[in-house]
């Protein structure tokens, strides 16, 4: 790839500020410039100390955004827009997530459709609604290409419209790094990645237990689950010892009856001890099973004797596994039970099943059940209701059944302590998340289970021979070339095989599972860095691993851990050095807002009423990990400040406050226009020594310290302490710095003391601008253009003396390649300006100026006069230290606030005396 510098000419005729700024227009106006110019474009020559790489989640494109997505992606936008300003590079992409089971619900209800992969493609097919069918009117069935079509023709109009979004929030991703999780680059990449895991004997196919979704038809991995509270009810069972004596045990699943193998108890029950190693009967389907002993059954928990079942949850897995017993299977895919009868029951409990049960959905099983048993006294009892939690599928509506299937799945259980360690080696923003993650590892039961059975997903590169009789043979599948990557295989044919052998004897069949969406997306690192992509150049080489995953906490277990595990078991290594972690946006009953819960919140109205900075503002108030409410009011505060950002700008950089001999201006008393305005103020910015007045070099002092505070929160990844601080001294600023010296700054003491105000007026505002610009980057980019060359956002983040972060240490390296050290000295004062820090700064004399200035004020308050009302006398008592500061202020302190006469008084104590005029 060739080199694109990004080009700095955004605003770059000072044209001063103009009468009347607005915020409105603001987006469309520097949405457009920042594009034209290239102002985010990632450099693809830098070094990769150079370089800052993100690796940003990419949201599932199945329907629109809400809030959420805006606050956890303005999180990461400030970083990115932080680590700028710095120098690096920044490697900022951004994914749409296309495929998976949100996007096929979304199609099936948009245009009225469902899939049949039995039926062939219809060229030219035209859905039967766009927008949902009406209502009583049956999905129209649509073979798989038919319904792959429409998948990707809504994901388009989808990712059109998140793209708008985005870019009006002010996102300063890299467009042309744009990827989507099925396209054919993405397709490669991830069957690649999975040939790999298969020749290293990481993947594996088997059949086995899989917790299973019967609406959606497919299997799901532990990650995917939820625990939602039902209400169910415990019924006592009576099942009959050799003896003739009943063994009660009590069981919420009645149903599933007919499938129980086996009872367990807890090998330290003296109450069973005896029994264990003999046999007991069923009730009503009379099948003999043995009673055994494990550690896992709960002695307080009903009667301390439990039934095993194939398969009512994954206890009962462990059970079968551990134990050694057989199958009884009863539920099929499509929830319902089977049609046969399993083996093992008796001839009347066959005929039971068989008469009574089979082809029944789950519910009205277990009802009818309930009924037989009462009816032949094998129910003891009636039901004792209860609320449990119960399995879901996260996207699910009913609860989860287990049923045996051939699946795919990456070994991840006999790499547990290697993940843990990886954790361990990743720095982690804030640090306790990573207790969600080693939490997690440690509870995996097992291996990650990728396949779905599902239309809308990566295919596997995958064939099977079909032997004689037309039997597959998955002990050896037929792979997939590397070099003709990206395959289909139910379209492409396996090496030496014939589209004429598919499905028939001797010939072949294609793997007809797609991957579960997080196994491609476990891969976004090397999808966006062009990991053995040969049009991407050394593009890999310069941004992994990477040095920044942003992402919600609730993914940690699934993103997070999947893409930990593919980078581990591909490279060898962690996919980035740094998570940072956003909580969630919940409604004012602290639910998490989602689609699913019906909460959400579009970002749209909000944008177009308050404006993009005040939603960043909002947004980046979150603290690092923590679960925020929305409240539309904090929305309206950050309006707030942009108009006070825009206002405080104008004043500074105001004709009036210039006119005369200015830092840098002409003749005292000379009328200035707006733009030598703004030419003086950008020459007095970068002369901050020239300022000398004890509140001016006070101000600036506590101006580095600022500059100190945000750059460790931005270094520590708090973003909201970086804007909390700044907001909190830009307001102080205004209402107090501005009213002091507003009087001198005009010139009316003097040419020599205006400098001096002139000089930290302008200084301060350039800090800000920057300090402000990676959360509020509209209203900043507006007012730099007004007086400054270049983009705010590619101007160096303010410089304190005796700083050294990370952009430093990489400039210094690469300042080993200058001619002499004067070089280099150079090359780091045009990268960061001139520096905050040395100014020897009296913060006594600010504070106690502002704390005489709060008393003033008060006592006109209360006296209901105008804050310009004159005052014939302020006496101030207070020891020495303290007076001897405002003295060195009071010419500033009695323009403020209109004072004739200020008398300082030694004391002990503090006291104040206003004499209202």
């Amino acid at each position: 790839m060739s080199d694109t510098t990004p080009i700095t000419e955004v605003g770059k005729e000072r044209r001063g500020a103009p009468e009347r700024p607005r915020l409105d227009g603001l987006e469309a106006t520097w949405s457009k410039a920042w594009a034209d110019e290239g102002t985010y474009d990632f450099s693809f020559t830098a070094p990769r100390r150079r370089v800052y790489a993100i690796d940003t989640p990419p949201p599932t494109v199945s329907g629109s955004l809400h809030v959420g997505h805006v606050f956890s992606f303005t999180h990461t936008d400030t970083i990115a827009r932080y680590k700028r300003m710095r120098g690096y590079s920044v490697f900022y992409p951004l994914g749409w997530d296309d495929n998976g089971l949100p996007t096929e619900r979304r199609v099936q209800n948009f245009y009225g459709v469902r899939c049949d992969p039995s039926l062939p493609y219809q060229p030219g097919f035209v859905p039967p609604a766009e927008g949902g069918l009406e209502k009583g009117r049956e999905p129209t069935a649509v073979s798989r290409p038919n319904f792959v079509e429409l998948c990707q023709r809504l994901t388009v109009e989808d990712e059109r419209a998140f793209e708008e979004i985005f870019r009006n929030v002010g996102l300063s991703v890299d467009w042309r790094l744009l990827y989507t999780t099925i396209s054919d680059k993405t397709r490669r990449t991830s069957q690649r990645a999975f040939l790999h895991l298969l020749k290293q004997g990481e993947a594996y196919t088997a059949e086995a237990p899989t917790l299973w979704d019967v609406d959606f038809r497919t299997a799901v991995a532990q990650a995917e689950l939820v625990d939602r509270d039902v209400a169910g009810a415990y019924h006592t069972l009576a099942f009959r010892r050799s003896d003739g004596a009943d063994l009660l045990i009590d069981t919420t699943r009645p149903e599933l009856l007919p499938a129980c193998v086996a009872v367990v108890v807890h090998p330290n029950d003296d109450r069973y001890a005896p029994l264990v190693g003999s046999s007991v009967t069923t009730p009503l389907f009379g099948a003999a099973v043995p009673l055994v002993a494990h550690n896992l059954a709960q002695p307080d928990k009903g009667t301390g004797a439990a039934m095993v079942c194939t398969f009512g949850d994954v206890t009962d897995v462990t059970w079968w596994r551990e134990l050694g017993l057989p199958v009884r299977a009863t539920i099929g895919r499509d929830g319902r039970l089977l049609a046969a009868p399993p083996d093992g029951l008796s001839e009347r409990g066959a005929s039971v099943y068989s008469e009574e049960l089979a082809g029944k959905k789950v519910a009205g099983a277990q009802k009818r059940v309930i009924e037989l048993l009462r009816e032949s006294g094998g129910l003891r009892g009636d039901p004792r209701p209860i609320t449990h939690a119960v399995k879901f599928y996260d996207k699910g509506d009913r609860p989860l059944e287990i049923v045996t299937s051939r699946q795919w799945w990456i070994r991840t259980l006999a790499h547990r302590d290697e993940l843990l360690e990886r954790g361990r080696q990743l720095a982690w923003h804030p640090a306790f998340m990573r207790a969600r993650y080693e939490d997690w590892v440690s509870g995996l039961n097992t291996d990650w289970l990728i396949s779905r059975q599902r239309f809308f997903g990566m295919p596997f590169p995958v064939w099977y021979r079909l032997d004689g009789d037309g039997e597959a043979d998955y002990s050896s599948p037929l792979l997939a070339d590397e070099d003709n990557l990206p395959v289909d295989p139910t379209t492409d044919v396996p090496a030496g095989f014939s589209e004429s052998q598919r499905g028939v004897a001797g010939g072949f069949i294609a793997e007809a599972d797609v991957m579960d969406t997080w196994a491609t997306s476990s891969l976004t690192p090397q999808i966006a860095g062009g990991w053995q992509d040969p049009q991407a150049g050394d593009l890999w080489e310069r941004v992994f691993p990477m040095d920044l995953r942003p992402q919600g906490h609730d993914i940690i277990r699934t993103w997070l851990f999947s893409t930990i595990v593919r980078s581990h078991l591909e490279h060898g290594s962690l996919p980035w050095s740094d998570v940072a972690i956003s909580g969630f946006i919940v409604d004012p009953d602290r639910k998490k807002m989602s689609k699913s819960t019906g909460n959400v919140i579009t970002p749209q109205a909000l944008l177009d009423k308050h404006g993009s900075d005040a939603v960043r503002y909002w947004a980046a108030s979150g603290r690092p990990g923590m679960d925020s409410t929305f409240v539309e009011g904090q929305i309206e505060v950050g309006r707030k400040l942009a108009l006070k950002i825009m206002n405080a700008s104008k004043f500074v950089l105001s004709a009036k406050l210039w006119a005369g001999a200015g830092a840098g201006a002409g003749d005292e008393g000379a009328e200035v226009t707006a733009a030598a305005a703004a030419e003086h103020a950008a020459g007095a910015a970068s002369q901050p020594a020239l300022a000398h007045e004890p509140v001016d070099l006070a101000l600036l002092a506590s101006l580095a310290d600022l500059v100190s505070v945000a750059t460790r929160a931005f270094e520590d990844y708090d973003y909201a302490r970086a804007l909390e601080r700044t907001e909190a001294w830009f307001w102080d600023f205004c209402d107090n710095y501005l009213e002091l010296v507003k009087t001198r700054a005009y010139g009316e003491m003097g040419l020599t003391r205006a400098i001096s105000a002139r000089v930290a007026l302008a200084a301060s505002l350039s800090v800000l601008l920057r300090l402000f610009a990676p959360f509020m980057p509209f209203v900043t980019e507006e007012v730099w253009s007004w007086w400054q060359e270049g983009s705010v956002h590619l101007a160096p983040w303010p410089n304190v003396a005796g700083d050294a972060g990370e952009a430093e240490d990489a400039e210094a390296e690469d300042a080993e390649d200058a001619e002499d050290a004067e070089d280099a000295e150079d090359a780091e004062e045009g990268r960061t300006g001139p520096a905050m820090g040395g100014v020897a700064g009296e913060l006594a004399v600010y504070t106690a100026a502002v704390e005489l200035l709060a008393a003033i004020r008060r006592v006109k308050s209360e006296a209901k006069v105008g804050p310009r009302s004159p005052v014939a006398r302020v006496t101030f008592s207070a020891p020495p230290g303290r007076l001897n500061a405002l003295e060195r202020v009071s010419d500033d302190l009695k323009a403020a606030q209109n004072v004739a006469e200020l008398v300082l008084l030694p004391a002990d104590t503090e006291s104040v005396e206003v004499e209202l005029a």
